[in-house]
């Protein structure tokens, strides 16, 4: 959703401004504790300017793709040169972006015309475009890998062929979805923040079959399918990370963390869990003995609440926004120890 007609904007700023707090008194409690993640790199994304959104990564090509929704273009980052190679530009709020190998395309949903579009992850030629009305915004491959699923408008999730580049069925929902993640099975759970709500959507009847609520808690942004059976979220207002069971929608855990979240990833490696803050920080679970601790987080920059982790290459990406005395946006790269 634009950032200019989210009725949570404010308070998301407050949220922001009390994870800054949780943000001092978390570095504090942690203080000489080993890091489960280190600055490796900064990768410079000159001329982009306002706020930056998801991100998506080719593997073949080792290109990672930067939605910059204020700057209505997505960046192509080579990460063996470690700079920028190429610029897709006159998008309207691009939001989200993903890499499809099978059709061997980059999908990029733009909130400002509600399009869907695709283009040649070789070439970057436009391959076709679908409309489908308003606010397209999380993108995530179908779990046969031929089909795309976009969250848009005031409810829906629409399915595109990506071969065909056509639309090929809608999932009607309560309110606007934000992050979600799809099983194998053809299961997709999806954020609606405004109903405050988890729905679950059958990918198979095209239906909503479920829908899990928290009392007491808004703003669930961040979504990552966790560890056997768990589907994580993460809520704004309080900031909470809460593993949820995938079948019943039963709470299993719940933990402060920090404000101001838009991404959430699995590192099944180490069992652990990193959540990108706009408070300026990573926040760190580790799912041990039967529970969760919180690691020592590691600080980012204020605003830098999207990334990507790449387990193939062990990498997390969290994209920081332009600073206010000039300085670029950047990708900051974080590798995870041990």
């Amino acid at each position: 959703m634009p950032l200019a007609t989210q009725p949570w904007k404010k308070s998301t700023r407050r949220a922001a401004v009390t994870g800054m707090l949780a943000l001092a008194c978390a570095l504090s409690a942690h203080a000489g504790d080993a890091p489960p993640l280190v600055p490796e790199a900064a990768i410079a994304l000159p001329h982009t300017s306002g706020r930056i959104d998801h991100l998506a990564i080719d593997l073949g090509r080792k290109r990672l793709f930067v939605a910059e929704l204020g700057n209505g273009s997505v960046d192509v980052v080579d990460l063996d040169k470690q700079q920028v190679i190429h610029r897709l530009t006159g998008l309207r709020e691009p939001q989200g972006v993903l890499y499809a190998p099978s059709a061997d395309r980059l999908v990029v949903a733009s909130a400002g015309d509600g399009t869907l579009r695709l283009f040649s992850a070789d070439s970057f030629a436009v391959q076709g475009v679908v409309g489908l009305g308003d606010d397209a915004d999380n993108v995530r491959l179908g779990p046969n890998g031929h089909d795309v699923l976009v969250g848009y408008g005031n409810g829906g999730l629409a399915v595109v062929d990506l071969a065909q580049g056509s639309l090929r069925m809608r999932i009607a929902l309560a309110a606007h979805p934000e992050g979600f993640q799809v099983t194998p099975e053809g299961r997709a759970y999806v954020n609606v923040p405004d109903a405050r709500a988890i729905e679950v959507a059958d990918l198979n009847t095209g239906k909503a079959v479920a829908r899990w609520t928290f009392p007491g808690m808004t703003g669930n942004f961040p979504m990552a399918l966790g560890e056997a059976g768990i589907v994580a979220v993460v809520f704004r207002t309080p900031a909470r990370f809460v593993r949820v069971d995938r079948t019943s929608g039963r709470e299993v855990s719940r933990n402060d963390t920090c404000g101001d979240a838009d991404d959430v990833f699995f590192d099944a490696r180490r069992q652990r869990y990193y959540i990108s803050c706009g408070a300026g920080v990573v926040g760190t679970f580790e799912v041990a003995g039967g529970g969760v601790k919180a690691l020592a987080p590691a600080a980012t920059s204020g605003g830098a609440r999207t990334s990507l982790f790449v387990p193939e290459i062990d990498r997390l990406f969290v994209a920081a926004r332009a600073g206010l005395l000039g300085s670029d946006a950047s990708i900051r790269v974080m590798r995870p120890v041990p």
